[in-house]
């Protein structure tokens, strides 16, 4: 089985032997990953892609999310919650090489252990970056206050910044997509303790309700026209999630295939003559096939973060349609290789403790990230079609 993974890893194999050992109780419990990101934070690793010079390792995104894909054959719900305070390192360090400064200083109170949350998702909003449910109201000195519910906000327990967006509609000739950041210490933000899923349970990606809360000043960081754009800003969010998303579900269909092989060793066959599954043709045609589907993802992940770290991306249709597309096939390959892997294993992947029982309840939260998949073929459609013409009466 070929991996993109290199030889200087962030994540030693007895921290990840940790965090494994733990997965299983954090999703019985309906727990937050604490111990977990005691360790992860410890080992520096939310600092992974801050800049040396703000206090980080300076890593590449390519090299970061191979790291991402080893954390999440181990836990994936402690992998999928630390994505989004990546994501937003990500999009700072990308601003700054660009020479963008108007996100540094999320760059030096990361690399001094602010995290990130990120508040993006709301209810019914499919617009997802380009609108907002969310009422953001301009204040006298500049700043603004959000009053909305964000959802799946994941890191609930932890995050003491929050990356926001909302809308301003102070102009009705010109409402505004507002991007900002909130101080958890601020009044004005209320987190639910409503997160009890199917899977992704230690993500603990819970509600958070804004209430009249303060963004100063100096943490908006833009103000956009509603609707589709090719901002620094909105392009860069857009490719770290992808990115980073699609080596979280990697991540856990490789874990997916490691236990597929093990239980083809494992499982016997009495009308084989009692031998192993492994030597049995259609087990093996299953491997086989897991092995083919997982070892095309690797480098499609790999090289769009490479793309991305040397700067040699251009914002437009098609680069937005490599990056829908690139989620949905990690994830839609993921929950293929599950699903077959639980055959290959057998009904003992059918007992609730099983760790392919937990994987094939985590491998589905891959559908409800953006982008999903009408967004993704719509994405793709408009690339080589242009927009859709959408009579107007």
């Amino acid at each position: 089985m070929r991996t993109a993974e290199g030889t200087d890893r962030l994540l030693s194999a007895e921290l990840l032997a940790g965090i494994r050992s733990r997965a299983a109780g954090y999703d019985q419990a309906n727990a937050f990953f604490t111990e977990d990101l005691n360790d992860l934070v410890a080992a520096g690793y939310l600092r992974a892609l801050v800049p040396v010079r703000f206090g980080g390792l300076g890593r590449s995104l390519a090299h970061t999310a191979r790291e991402q894909t080893r954390l999440a054959a181990h836990a994936p719900a402690t992998a999928l919650a630390v994505n989004m305070h990546l994501i937003w390192t990500g999009v700072a360090a990308s601003l700054h090489a660009q020479h963008d400064h108007s996100l540094d200083f999320l760059l030096e109170e990361a690399g001094r252990g602010e995290i990130f949350g990120f508040g993006v998702s709301e209810p019914s909003n499919d617009l997802v970056l380009f609108g907002s449910t969310t009422d953001a109201v301009p204040q006298p000195d500049g700043g603004y206050r959000f009053t909305g519910t964000k959802v799946f906000t994941s890191l609930s327990p932890a995050w003491t910044r929050l990356g926001v967006l909302g809308l301003d509609s102070s102009d009705p000739a010109a409402p505004a997509i507002v991007w900002a950041f909130l101080d958890r210490a601020d009044a004005g933000i209320r987190v639910s303790d409503d997160w009890n899923t199917l899977g992704m349970r230690a993500s603990q990606s819970q509600s958070t309700v804004l209430d009249g809360a303060r963004a100063r000043p100096d943490r908006v960081v833009r103000r956009l026209p509603v609707g589709p754009n090719g901002d620094p800003l909105v392009a860069g969010i857009f490719a770290n999630f992808e990115i980073l998303l699609s080596a979280v579900y990697t991540g856990l269909g490789q874990r997916a295939l490691e236990l597929a092989i093990a239980g083809a060793h494992r499982r016997t066959s009495l009308k084989n003559d009692g031998r192993s599954h492994a030597q049995d043709p259609v087990a093996r045609w299953r491997v086989g096939d897991l092995v083919i589907a997982m070892d095309g993802i690797y480098p499609q992940i790999d090289a769009l973060a490479r793309t991305v770290d040397e700067q040699t991306w251009q914002v437009g249709p098609a680069w937005f349609a490599q990056l829908s597309g690139l989620k949905y096939r990690a994830t839609k390959n993921a929950k293929f290789v599950v699903d077959t892997a639980v055959q290959v294993v057998g009904g003992s992947a059918y007992t609730a403790t099983s760790e392919l029982a937990r994987l094939y309840r985590d491998v589905l939260a891959g559908f409800f990230h953006p982008s999903d998949e009408d967004s993704a073929h719509a994405t793709a459609a408009a690339s080589v079609l242009g927009p859709l013409d959408l009579p107007t009466s």
